[in-house]
């Protein structure tokens, strides 16, 4: 699986361009009925508001792209915002413009320069993450090799879920996709051969402020299933 970016928290923006009000609200979404919802929250709430202008991508391939002018001029507001989700990679948000017109006519290109403008302001007032996919591994080692996979794991940037200390020392980590078939090895090589990994789940994660997400687990065939020791 390709690593993608997501909303983790959505945010809100807001610029102005003579005299008209362009309000963008993200919002992080899994499926198009969260999406929609999201979208009739933010109707009702600017019900007094000219246009909801809106976009929205779902799937780690962008496999639903949907988006709205919502009155105004045809390819001037829905397309420009999903544009600036397309540039920008970001995949599973919907963004909502809200306009307030402001007296002025834009013309078209000035149009599609407010929604892009719009657009971006929301997503830089959201946070956003890295989606990747990796397998939960529990290493069972002893106190002697504890701080070599401290090291081994800090340098191949292999995230650390949690470590358990009694007479033995046990270490939660996630093992992205594309080292999977390297750290079992690498491991045994820190340890002199003495540790023993346990294989989990295989998950989707990310890494925000210095914290791991996991997400739900994942379904995927494997010539090592779950709990067994590589």
């Amino acid at each position: 699986m390709i690593p993608y970016k997501t909303v983790r928290i959505g945010g809100q923006g807001e610029i102005e361009e003579k005299k008209s009000r362009f309000i963008a609200s993200v919002q992080p979404v899994s499926t198009e009925a969260e999406a929609l919802d999201f979208l009739a929250a933010m109707r009702k709430k600017y019900w007094d508001a000219r246009h909801n202008c809106y976009a929205y991508t779902i799937g780690s391939r962008f496999e639903l792209q949907r988006c709205s002018d919502d009155g105004e001029p045809g390819g001037t507001a829905g397309r420009p915002i999903l544009g600036v989700l397309l540039n920008e990679e970001i995949h599973n948000c919907i963004v909502v413009v809200t306009r307030y017109f402001g007296g002025t006519l834009l013309g078209t290109g000035g149009l599609v320069r407010a929604y892009q403008a719009a657009a971006q302001a929301g997503l830089a007032a959201s946070t956003i993450i890295v989606r990747r996919l990796g397998r939960k591994l529990t290493i069972y080692t002893d106190y002697n090799s504890i701080g070599r996979l401290q090291f081994l794991t800090a340098k191949e940037h292999i995230p650390v879920l949690d470590n358990r200390y009694t007479d033995t020392v046990e270490m939660d980590v996630i093992a992205p996709e594309d080292c999977i078939q390297s750290f079992p090895d690498q491991v045994t090589e820190a340890t002199g051969g003495t540790a023993k990994i346990q294989a989990g789940d295989w998950t989707e994660y990310a890494e925000a402020d210095g914290e791991v997400l996991v997400f739900g687990s994942i379904e995927i065939n494997d010539t090592v299933g779950n709990g067994s020791v590589v």
